[in-house]
C-alpha cells in the first residue's frame, strides 16, 4: 500500500481533538477490559489492522487472555465472557454496526446491567474506536511487526 497522509502532522487540530475524546474515555468508569474488548472488537468489524495489533498488544499486556482475544469474533458462541461483557459488546457491535441501528433489546439489557452512565460510556469509547478506525483505514496506517 502506498503512504497517504498523517492526520496528526496535516491536521494537528483534528488529532487533538481525538486525543481529547481519547483522554475522556480514560476518566471513565469503564473497566480496562470493557475498553479493550470494545477496542479490539470495534476494530475487528471495521478491518483495522493497525488497531487491531494494537489493541490485542494492550490487552494482553493487562492480562487479557489469547483464548478471548482470539474467540472475541465469536463470542455469542463461547462461555468465555461475562453478563455485563456481553452486554458491553452488544452494545459496541450495534454502534459499530450503527446502518442496523441499536435494537430496543440491545439498549434495554445494557441499561439494566450496567446503567445509564457507563452506557453513555461505552457508547463513546464504541464512537471513539470506530472513528481512529476510520482514520487508520483511511491513511493506510499498517502494523509493524515485533
Amino acid at each position: 500500500m502506498e503512504k497517504r497522509i498523517n492526520i496528526a502532522e496535516t491536521e494537528p487540530a483534528a488529532y487533538k481533538a481525538m486525543l481529547g475524546l481519547e483522554k475522556y474515555i480514560g476518566s471513565t468508569a469503564l473497566t480496562a477490559t470493557h475498553k479493550n474488548l470494545i477496542k479490539i472488537r470495534g476494530s475487528q468489524i471495521n478491518g483495522c489492522a493497525f488497531c487491531i495489533n494494537m489493541h490485542t498488544k494492550e490487552a494482553r499486556a493487562i492480562g487479557e487472555t489469547e483464548q478471548r482475544i482470539y474467540a472475541l469474533n465469536a463470542w455469542r458462541e463461547t462461555p468465555f465472557f461475562t453478563e455485563e461483557e456481553r452486554a458491553v459488546l452488544a452494545l459496541s457491535e450495534e454502534v459499530t454496526l450503527i446502518q442496523n441501528h441499536v435494537s430496543d433489546n440491545t439498549y434495554k439489557n445494557a441499561i439494566a446491567l450496567l446503567g445509564d452512565h457507563y452506557v453513555a460510556q461505552v457508547i463513546m469509547a464504541a464512537i471513539a474506536i470506530n472513528a481512529w478506525n476510520r482514520i487508520g483505514i483511511a491513511t493506510n496506517l499498517m502494523p509493524v511487526l515485533d
